[in-house]
């Protein structure tokens, strides 16, 4: 059989069930072979061929184009072209299975035999949003670099921006969208309440006292996209507007007049914070004035001056009561002396008192005799 391919010029080329072979005499196409041997023109070594693994699937070659052209009905029978217009996208699947994600203007060869072969087209020239399932699909095949993925949180909220303009407000969730041929950004908004911390503003007050302030304050974010837009950073803007607030109103007091009215001075302060922050779409809930820090000097001055106040209170209180003490004894010597009776009763508890305080007591008068000693013994 060797001899007789070598006197016709003929090679014979084996092909396994997984191989397919592409083969040119003197430069031209003869087509693709499948399994088994083929006889093949070979006079003066002219044969050329290509093998390929079908397993893989795609089909490439700097011979798709003349093979397309000229052996239409070849190609037809071994091979399948899928194409992209500028505003497609494509899903293409084997035996369903994703294979391949197509981008705009794009073009695809694939073996028939390798299949079965599916394809699904996306227009991104209109709604960008891709269907949940099949974005999962995407991100667990590994296949999402045409894809802009966005994971949105409870109590949160996401911000699109298409080409730098904003296309819409997303909800919680997983979200993706076809990037082919735009940028396509997802900014996250925290719409929770959060706290702002002010620590350490330091203040010179009308007296020209230096003291510093600790501020707290809490908010949310109401209106996403004015929050966005508005300002570079609104956290920031709040930490500012709280700052110079309190510095205006604070600066125009003397520190006996913000100690006095620390409580008030909140809602004196925020009233105009919370309306330049309702302006940006932040909606602020609570401000609070938390410490105001002294100087040590001035600490220890005014620890001397509250200690000296508590003292004249005390000394005043003392001086009250004594006087209180002395009317009180002042209208009891009047009831005995307008009273006799109330008087040998008085005498009667003293004797009782004294009693109670010797071991032993001998009468020798009796008890009126007794009674008229101690009444000589208070005379004297």
């Amino acid at each position: 059989m060797e001899f007789l391919d070598k006197i016709r010029g003929r090679k014979r080329i084996p092909a396994k069930e997984n191989e397919r072979i592409l083969a040119l005499y003197k430069g031209r196409l003869l087509g693709i072979f499948g399994p088994g041997e083929t006889a093949l023109p070979n006079r003066g070594g002219k044969l050329e061929t290509v093998s390929f693994d079908i397993g893989r699937g795609i089909f490439v070659s700097p011979y798709e184009k003349p093979l397309f052209d000229k052996l239409p009905e070849v190609a037809a029978r071994h091979l399948t072209a899928f194409r992209t217009t500028r505003d497609e996208v494509a899903v293409v699947e084997r035996d369903g299975q994703i294979v391949v994600l197509m981008k705009p203007d794009d073009r695809l060869t694939v073996w028939n035999d390798a299949g079965p072969w599916s394809i699904t087209r996306f227009d991104v020239s209109g709604e960008l949003r891709i269907a949940p399932a099949l974005l999962k699909r995407l991100v667990a095949f590994g296949k999402s670099s045409l894809v802009s993925v966005a994971s949105v949180a409870e109590g949160w909220a996401g911000l699109l921006f298409v080409d730098g303009t904003y296309a819409a407000t997303l909800e919680p969730g997983l979200q993706g969208f076809w990037s082919a041929g735009r940028t396509v950004s997802v900014k996250l908004i925290d719409l929770k309440r959060q706290t702002l911390d002010v620590n350490g503003q330091e203040v010179l007050t009308r007296d020209r006292v230096t003291i510093r302030l600790n501020l707290a304050a809490e908010y949310r974010v109401v209106d996403p996209l004015a929050a966005v837009n508005t300002v570079k950073d609104f956290a920031d803007s709040l930490y500012r507007a709280l700052q110079l607030a309190f510095r205006k109103t604070l600066g125009a007091l003397s520190l006996d007049q913000i100690l006095e009215k620390k409580v008030t001075l909140d809602a004196e302060a925020a009233e105009k914070v919370t309306a330049d922050m309702a302006a940006i779409g932040v909606e602020v809930i609570d401000i609070a004035l938390k410490d105001v820090i002294l100087p040590g000097e001035m600490r220890e001055i005014l620890n001397q001056v509250v200690a000296a106040e508590k003292q004249a209170e005390a000394n005043v209180i003392r001086r009250r009561e004594e006087t209180n003490a002395t009317r009180s004894l002042l209208n009891t010597a009047k009831v005995m002396a307008e009273n006799p009776v109330m008087l040998r009763l008085k005498e009667l508890e003293a004797l009782e008192a004294i009693a109670g305080k010797v071991e032993r007591l001998t009468v020798y008068n009796g008890t009126g005799g007794l009674m008229n000693d101690i009444v000589r013994l208070r005379d004297n």
